[in-house]
This record gives C-alpha cells, sequence and structure tokens, in this order.
C-alpha cells in the first residue's frame, strides 16, 4: 500500500467512525419564592445573579411572595427588562439563556403579607403555580428555593399536599423565620418528612469579611467588577450602593455546585446537618431573664381574655419587641373560646424586652423580657416538633462557625471561588 492510499484509507475510516455526541448538562428544575421589593435589596440583587446564571437552570416559577413590606411581581417583571437589554451580550457566551418572555411568563404573584395562626389562609396565583410545576412529570425533582417567608410553599402544600413527595427545598431562614412562623410551624407539625433545608446562618458566609481578599471585599467589589456591565450593572448600584449583601443567593449556589442531593458534602451553598428536632418553646405567662430559649427556634406566647365575637385567627393584639436597636410589631391572634396567640423566632442571641397591648377592654396587656442563646437547635424540649430524616439546618460543628454564626464557614470557603467566576461574566457585559 503506498502513501497516498494509507492515508485515503485513514480518512475513510475516521469519516465513519460514529460522531461523539456532545453531552448535554442536565438543568436543576428550579422555581424560586422571593420577597424583592421588600425591605431588604438582597433580593434584588439576587435576582440579578440569577438572571446573569440563568443558562444553567431550567427555571419554572419566580415568584413573588413578600410575608412583609410591599414586594410584587412587578419588582421581578423591572429586573427581567433589564436582563433582556443586556441578553444579546450574554447570548455570544451561551445559547442557552432563556429568553426574557419565557422568564415573565413564569413569574407570578404570591401571598403579600405573612399568613394567620393556622399557617395558611388562601391560595394564590404563586402557591397554585408551585403546585402546576411540582405536579409536571419529570424524573428531575423540582428544587424550590425560598428567599423570603414560606406562605406561598405552605398554601401549596395544603390545597395539593401529594406534592412533597416531588419537591426538595432550600430556605434561606433566619430573619426571614420572624415574618413566617406561622407558615413555617404548619410545614414543620404537617409535613415532618419534606426534604427541606433550613439555613438560619450558614447563608451568611457570602457576606462575611473573614479572610477575603481586598479586591472581593463587599464595598470593593463593584468598582473592580460591575462598574460600567451593562444594564444589570448599572442597576445592582441602585442596592446598597453596590457593596454585596445577596443573603439569599448561596441557595442558589447550592444547585449549581456541588452533589445538592448530599447536604452533608461541600458546595458553594454549604454543608449542613441532618436535624431531628424543631425546638418549640410554649409560655402561659409573661417571660422574664430567667427564661432562655433557642436562637431561631418558635416562640409561642398562649393566654385567656375576654371571649369576642370575631372570627377565629383574627389579628386583634400586638407584640412590640425591642431588640438591637429598634423595635418591631408583630400580630397576635383570636384563638376562640377566650383564647389567644402569637409566635415569634429571635433571629440573634440576646436579651430581648417585649410588649403585649390591645385595644379590646379587658385584654391582658403585659411586659416581659427574654433570653436568647445561640444553641441552635439545642436540646429536645416537651413541645419540641419531630422532624424526618430528610430536614437539614446548619452544622453545629464549633469549627465552622464565622464569629457567631453556625455553619457560615461552609459558604465562606468559596466566597472567592464565586465571586471570580461571577467576575467573568460581568466582564460579558462590558463588551
Amino acid at each position: 500500500m503506498n502513501k497516498l492510499t494509507f492515508v485515503l484509507s485513514c480518512l475513510t475510516i475516521i469519516s465513519c467512525a460514529p460522531k461523539k455526541e456532545k453531552q448535554k448538562t442536565v438543568k436543576p428544575r428550579i422555581l424560586i419564592s422571593t420577597d424583592i421589593g421588600g425591605t431588604d435589596p438582597d433580593d434584588n440583587q439576587s435576582m440579578i445573579h440569577f438572571l446573569m446564571y440563568s443558562d444553567q437552570f431550567d427555571t419554572e416559577g419566580l415568584v413573588s411572595s413578600p410575608s412583609y413590606g410591599f414586594g410584587t411581581k412587578q419588582d421581578i417583571l423591572e429586573t427581567i427588562a433589564l436582563y433582556e437589554k443586556d441578553l444579546s451580550k450574554l447570548k455570544k457566551y451561551s445559547d442557552e439563556f432563556p429568553s426574557a418572555d419565557s422568564l415573565r411568563f413564569v413569574t407570578k404573584q404570591g401571598r403579600k403579607g405573612a399568613a394567620p395562626y393556622v399557617g395558611y389562609a388562601t391560595s394564590t396565583e404563586g402557591s397554585d403555580w408551585i403546585i402546576k410545576c411540582a405536579k409536571e412529570e419529570s424524573e428531575r425533582v423540582l428544587w424550590v428555593l425560598v428567599w423570603g417567608g414560606l406562605e406561598d410553599l405552605a398554601q401549596a402544600l395544603h390545597d395539593a399536599p401529594e406534592i412533597a413527595s416531588a419537591i426538595k427545598v432550600y430556605w434561606i431562614g433566619g430573619p426571614n423565620k420572624k415574618w413566617s412562623t406561622n407558615s413555617y410551624m404548619y410545614i414543620v407539625e404537617h409535613f415532618p418528612n419534606l426534604w427541606f433545608i433550613e439555613a438560619n446562618a450558614t447563608y451568611r458566609g457570602f457576606f462575611s469579611k473573614s479572610n477575603v481578599p481586598d479586591s472581593l471585599l463587599n464595598e470593593n467589589y463593584y468598582d473592580n467588577y460591575i462598574q460600567e456591565s451593562g444594564h444589570l450593572g448599572e442597576s445592582f448600584k441602585e442596592y446598597y450602593d453596590g457593596n454585596i449583601k445577596m443573603g439569599d443567593t448561596p441557595s442558589l449556589l447550592y444547585v449549581m455546585n456541588g452533589e445538592p442531593d448530599n447536604p452533608l458534602d461541600d458546595s458553594w451553598g454549604g454543608s449542613f446537618e441532618k436535624f431531628s428536632h424543631s425546638p418549640r418553646f410554649i409560655f402561659d405567662r409573661y417571660t422574664t431573664v430567667a427564661d432562655t430559649v433557642s436562637v431561631y427556634s418558635i416562640v409561642e406566647y398562649h393566654f385567656d381574655g375576654p371571649e369576642l365575637n370575631i372570627p377565629k385567627d383574627s389579628t386583634c393584639f400586638t407584640m412590640t419587641v425591642h431588640a438591637g436597636v429598634g423595635e418591631q410589631e408583630w400580630p397576635g391572634f383570636y384563638l376562640g373560646d377566650g383564647k389567644y396567640g402569637i409566635r415569634y423566632a429571635p433571629k440573634a442571641s440576646e436579651t430581648l424586652t417585649y410588649e403585649i397591648t390591645s385595644k379590646i377592654p379587658g385584654f391582658p396587656e403585659q411586659k416581659g423580657q427574654l433570653v436568647v442563646n445561640n444553641d441552635w437547635p439545642g436540646a429536645p424540649s416537651k413541645s419540641y416538633y419531630e422532624l424526618g430524616t430528610n430536614w437539614y439546618s446548619d452544622s453545629s460543628d464549633p469549627e465552622l462557625f464565622d464569629n457567631e454564626w453556625q455553619g457560615a464557614k461552609t459558604v465562606l470557603k468559596w466566597r472567592s471561588d464565586v465571586l471570580f467566576d461571577w467576575a467573568k461574566r460581568w466582564a460579558w457585559l462590558q463588551e
């Protein structure tokens, strides 16, 4: 065989060989429930981050669920409009970015305001959409990433309990738990076997300043990587003056990088441990500094008062809590037959002072204090709720605390990788 014949034979073999198909990445199915537009603009920052990585997900829902504040789905739509203006630049690097119209289609309005004492109320466009997405036939689980309150998730579970086996939840708790105590308690009481990550402190590693390079400090990142980066970059400056917080972003990072089916493993969104009980403290009296509860726990006050001719679950009194440098008011409910109740979830270890007041004649007004320790979840008590085998929360390993924040180092350790990766995408918008 001469050299020319040999070459032609090789080319024939190569051309006839089956072509190796490009491996198609299996994208996570996600639905984001957000209180964007409420009191904390970190959701706006997290929404911008999500849109810049939306090529990596099958996004099935964006639900406005403001348990507190005045956010609406319009806040989501406004951010999508900015994304649409930058989309042509993003598509130069990936044709997997979804169209703005497809994102608008899955944007829904959820409940505005916290649920009553029972934990649910009436269905919303958002809760119905959660049900619809969860019931879609798919071999992939639906990841429900909750950036705010649990009201729409609780409503969806109440209206269609069968969806519990089709979803996995990553919830940014902590402060959000304060606004969503009633829906939280409905879920732990009625769906203890739900697959659920309750991140009360882990997420704080994302905006920590511990051992962070100067270029990636929250106050420096915008100037170094974001400025002059399209319409999304211009908008980012409007929130915290461009300083990074993005406390909800770890939920997205969790399904972006790592093995999300194993919460005990490392991921950009943190690692967690199983916990068996949800701490709950019930008092039928006013409390003093002799009473101590666990941080992030559910604290319930129950007491007797005048019988009223109003529906059960009606708001009829107020608890004003003095904590840190400010105060906040929380609604209390009539439980029927002269019984009253209110729930509260402390977000930090401290000593609280509170007042319970009402305009109802004969109402038992009271003042008290309460000590909150930094022990989560703490030892089981007689009033706790037992959880199933798929409930996870912040790691209790002392080595993984970042200052007082439990488990935060499991996110902090990846913060530089995340922000340098994001910087590459901001550079796409600078061209």
